[in-house]
């Protein structure tokens, strides 16, 4: 099993940035596909990035494309989310995902292990 924490979330302005940490512990991160995935009050969880278990290969969804960079750093069992030119419709709770195989995956279900999240509030 792993155990994931979020952190990093805020309340910002639009145009800010923030940068979003997922650290895991138990068994080693590197084993795991990581991914990102928001909720806005009333909506269905979203997902935002994913990253392999090496950190070579990256998808996102296109409402973040540009914007946001997802990265690991294995040594640090820690994921990020790089979050730039923030806009009010990115508001939400930020999850971090983790799924015990190597295939990206943008569907909810497919990943195991969830952390609590951390809210980013980002202001008009």
């Amino acid at each position: 099993q792993v155990q994931l924490v979020e952190s990093g979330g805020g309340l910002v302005q639009a145009g800010d940035s923030l940068r979003l940490s997922c650290a895991a512990s138990g068994r080693t991160s590197s084993r795991y596909t990581m991914a990102w995935f928001r909720q806005a009050p009333g909506k269905e969880r979203e997902f935002v990035a994913t990253i392999s278990r090496s950190g070579g290969d990256l998808y996102y969804a296109d409402s973040v494309k540009g914007r946001f960079t997802v990265s690991r750093d294995n040594a640090k069992n820690t994921v990020y989310l790089q979050m730039n030119s923030l806009k009010p419709e990115d508001t939400a709770v930020y999850h971090c995902a983790a799924k015990y195989d190597a295939i990206l995956s943008t569907t909810p279900s497919r990943y195991a292990y969830w952390g609590q999240g951390t809210q980013v509030t980002v202001s008009s």
